[in-house]
């Protein structure tokens, strides 16, 4: 088990889908490690263009925007957040994010022991 893990180690994925978004992603500590836990923690890399579809899922969210700006799309408005921000998504809240101006960084987490333990669902997903 480590303590330490580096975004740029991780095994990043990308998804360039018309409901989900495009965006690259990656987990940095989810339940997949040994030691259990109930944090599930990742970063989304946004380009210029880049943006995750409108969605919600039952667990909180926190989303720390740690370069860049970025837009979120909360509860039907859209706000410009810029790096140092926090922001706060109750579960159960559609909500939805895109790069500003140029690149973002942003890093993500739920209470959840594993990733796989939040379920997504994307607003222009038929089958949500």
């Amino acid at each position: 088990m480590s303590l330490l893990t580096a975004a740029v180690d991780q095994s990043w994925e990308t998804w360039d889908d018309p409901v989900r978004g495009r965006l690259r992603w990656c987990l940095l500590d989810d339940g997949t490690d040994p030691a259990p836990h109930a944090i599930t923690t990742g970063v989304i890399d946004l380009e210029l263009g880049d943006w995750l579809g409108r969605h919600r899922h039952a667990a909180t969210e926190l989303y720390f925007v740690v370069s860049g700006t970025a837009h979120v799309a909360l509860a039907g408005e859209e706000t410009t957040v810029h790096a140092g921000t926090h922001v706060r998504l109750p579960g159960g809240i559609e909500h939805g994010l895109s790069a500003g101006d140029g690149p973002a960084r942003v890093l993500f987490s739920f209470p959840t022991t594993a990733f796989a333990d939040v379920v997504y669902r994307f607003r222009d997903d038929p089958t949500a």
